[in-house]
């Protein structure tokens, strides 16, 4: 059955982050800095590589809507959100409509795993809550 499982999950169009997901490399992260260092950090991020294009951007949310280009179209949503004071978690939401015989899922979460690499080198990561 947890064959079945996997192999369906290598067909997910849609990927997102949480406190309590089973792969730790999808867990929300959580790092040391202000809402604005951590939000403005992130924007920068999207804003330096050219695969992205922002569209929408609301601090007020704590909501970034990103358009990334390659390795295929898809959208990506980040939540930052201020946990406790100079302590903020970073969520992502990832989704496409294209399809692959081999299943898209391990290239979606590949993209999230570089954003929160990109992150990590900026910005100091507390564990990850389990």
């Amino acid at each position: 059955m947890a064959l079945l499982l996997t192999i369906f999950t290598r067909f997910k169009k849609e990927v997102e982050t949480s406190d309590h997901h089973k792969d730790e490399n999808l867990r929300t992260h959580y790092y040391k800095g202000s809402f604005n260092q951590i939000f403005d950090s992130a924007e920068k991020i999207f804003k330096d590589d050219a695969d992205c294009q922002i569209t929408t951007v609301s601090k007020e949310h704590g909501e970034i809507a990103v358009e990334v280009k390659k390795p295929f179209p898809c959208f990506l949503v980040a939540t930052i959100v201020s946990v406790k004071p100079l302590e903020t978690a970073v969520d992502f939401n990832i989704s496409t409509d294209k399809f692959s015989l081999f299943g898209i899922y391990p290239q979606l979460t590949g993209r999230i795993s570089s954003f929160y690499q990109k992150l990590n080198q900026q910005h100091h990561n507390l564990a990850v809550k389990k």
